[in-house]
């Protein structure tokens, strides 16, 4: 077949045992198109353009190798000698006394539930809520005729009694004057020895019956008197100075004076000192004893502090909570509080065992527990602290610490122990 010009064909460019893959040796050219083989200098120079390049990328990659490793070097020493600016307190010694605050409810000083101790209606109510009482004050009078009857029949029994008296001792004086008639006729022979006998033996009797008189009068007398002290409880008097806090009865209202069923008239109670019942924890119990200041304040009035004194102490802890029955009394001479009222109680505790205040801020907590880093020289150290007492912002810790010791705010994650650092005193605001 005749090629004509425009056709192609393929030629070898390198001979047939070239190594080169068969694309290379080979190329597809126009038929009568002169053919142009590489000469073996071409083959040179392209094998040696092709080994500088290579070696250029070789020494290339070296060289950003080495650039790097520098770099990281640099950075690591850089790190190594890198001095932070860290911020610092002050450790401070606790003051002598810890302030600590419980909620509570106020009670009444005294308080005392008004029975009736003797049966009958009420004729008359002298006090109702809120009314102010003195010692002594008559608050019901109740009615009871039949007190009135028994007192009366007796004292009438009385009086028969105490004629019994005047006529025993009538016959006692005549049985004297008797007596001393006859002594000396018997004596003298002039009466019988038999009626001797019988003038002293009616002497006696007589005294006997003076006697009998005399008592029966005294039983009656005693009787009287518990009529007369049954027909007082029928006035119904306030115990102590007070308020009255609840009524339960009414003019006409009948009232038992039975001592498992009586009648629950009033209810008074004594303002003028409060009472509150605190449950202190045993790690602040040990402060705890009379005289401990205490101040008072209620949500309602909050421009107000009311001063009081602990008075009395269990002596014992409760054993399901482990903590301390305290009693804080808080004069109230004014009346401004009453009882029932929900209230906060803050006492002032001495302390029993000392502690240092440390900022919260440089608490670090780790696998070992709480840290401080505390700047000695110059560089940082890792000291394990104790805590007793955590107030939000700062801390109050046993050991680990003295007073004065730096400790770092913050602390960066990085920091380890004895690298170096600059202090900056922090500002008083992160000190609070």
């Amino acid at each position: 077949m005749m090629k004509e010009p425009g056709d192609s064909q393929t030629i070898e460019l390198f001979p047939y045992d070239d190594p080169r893959p068969a694309a290379e040796r080979t190329r597809k050219v126009e038929y009568g198109q002169p053919i142009r083989r590489p000469s073996r200098a071409g083959r040179l120079f392209l094998g040696l353009g092709a080994l500088i390049i290579l070696s250029g990328a070789v020494g290339f990659g070296a060289w950003r190798h080495y650039q790097a490793d520098a770099a990281v070097m640099a950075t690591a020493e850089q790190i190594r000698d890198f001095v932070p600016t860290v911020q610092t307190a002050d450790v401070r010694a606790s003051p002598p006394t810890m302030s600590v605050t419980w909620p509570a409810s106020t009670l009444a000083f005294t308080a005392a539930e008004i029975y009736a101790r003797a049966t009958g209606y009420i004729l008359t109510r002298n006090v109702d809520i809120g009314s102010r009482v003195k010692k002594g004050d008559l608050l019901v009078e109740l009615a009871v005729p039949e007190q009135v009857d028994q007192i009366s029949q007796n004292e009438a029994t009385l009086n028969q009694y105490q004629a019994a008296v005047n006529q025993a001792q009538a016959n006692l004086k005549l049985a004297q004057v008797t007596w001393d008639r006859d002594r000396p006729l018997v004596n003298q022979g002039w009466a019988t020895q038999q009626q001797g006998t019988i003038d002293v033996q009616t002497l006696k009797a007589d005294d006997a019956a003076v006697s009998v008189a005399r008592a029966n009068v005294a039983a009656q007398e005693k009787l009287l008197a518990t009529l007369h002290q049954n027909r007082d409880y029928a006035l119904v008097k306030a115990p102590f100075d007070g308020v009255i806090t609840r009524r339960n009865v009414s003019v006409g209202d009948l009232v038992q004076a039975n001592a498992n069923t009586g009648t629950d008239m009033f209810t008074l109670m004594n303002e003028d000192v409060l009472r509150i019942q605190l449950y202190v924890p045993q790690d602040q119990a040990f402060g705890v004893a009379p005289g401990v200041e205490a101040i008072l304040r209620v949500p309602e009035m909050p421009d107000r502090e009311f001063p009081g004194k602990v008075t009395r102490i269990a002596d014992a802890l409760l054993p399901g909570t482990r903590t301390l029955l305290t009693e804080v009394d808080v004069p109230n001479p004014d009346h401004a509080l009453t009882a029932g009222v929900y209230c906060t109680v803050e006492l002032k505790i001495p302390r029993k065992i000392p502690s240092l205040i440390v900022p919260a801020a440089a608490i670090v907590f780790n696998s070992k527990g709480l840290n401080v880093w505390v700047v000695e020289d110059g560089v940082a150290r890792m000291h394990r602290v104790t805590e007793a007492r955590d107030f939000g912002t700062t801390v109050d810790v046993s050991t680990g610490v003295r007073d004065g010791d730096q400790v770092i705010l913050n602390p960066p994650v990085d920091l380890t122990e004895g690298h170096k650092v600059k202090v900056q005193p922090a500002p008083p605001s992160q000190l609070s």
